[in-house]
């Protein structure tokens, strides 16, 4: 008999059960997170001749810059050589970039506004990247006379800064300055006994000392 027994109601809760469990169940769910979907920004590999040439306008706006140099900072941002090269070549054709007029303009700065000497200005030009053979060919725009009118005009300068010290501090105080600056010990001797003497000072007595600095 099915008056003790309520089946039909039975049945109803029964069928509905599964289809709410397989519910949950399933990838479409509620309280189910979609998978990511990977952004095309993501994706996109970077555009690295974009990256290089604005890593080089932006370094030649700032200062004139060797080929090397530009070259070592695309590098550090891992622009491949390939590219690279490319877009120096193009910066070289459009003008943009030229190591011979960026040695010369080197030169006549070291050398002119702050008195370097020949081989400070090529040792610089070598740590910049510039071929040897044009670092050579724009150090030969200095010659033995510019080199040694710089060398005296600092050695004056030095000389009214130290007066009134001894002449040994003097002339040691010169050497050091000169030295950095490139200029050889046989110049800078000269050039201080012939500036002291100007001055009145023996540069060749015990009392100065020139002999053993």
């Amino acid at each position: 008999m099915s008056f003790g027994r309520p089946g039909g109601q039975s049945r109803a809760r029964t069928g509905s059960s599964p289809a709410k469990r397989s519910g949950g169940r399933s990838g479409g769910g509620f309280g189910q997170e979609p998978p990511p979907v990977p952004s095309a920004e993501t994706d996109r590999a970077p555009d690295h001749e974009s990256i290089a040439r604005a890593i080089g306008l932006r370094m030649l706006a700032g200062a004139p810059r060797s080929r090397a140099e530009l070259a070592a900072a695309m590098s550090r941002k891992d622009v491949p050589s390939e590219v690279s090269d490319a877009v120096l070549d193009r910066f070289t054709e459009v003008g943009l970039l030229d190591d011979a007029e960026y040695a010369r303009m080197l030169v006549r700065t070291r050398q002119g506004e702050r008195g370097l000497a020949r081989r400070a200005i090529g040792a610089e030009l070598r740590r910049r990247g510039v071929d040897d053979e044009v670092a050579t060919e724009a150090l030969g725009e200095v010659d033995d006379e510019d080199e040694e009118r710089a060398a005296r005009a600092l050695v004056r300068r030095r000389l009214v800064a130290t007066r009134g010290l001894d002449a040994q501090t003097r002339a040691r105080r010169i050497f050091a300055a000169l030295g950095r600056r490139g200029y050889g010990g046989t110049l800078i001797s000269r050039l201080v006994r012939e500036e002291l003497l100007a001055e009145g000072v023996d540069a060749v007595d015990d009392e100065t000392g020139l002999d053993s600095l």
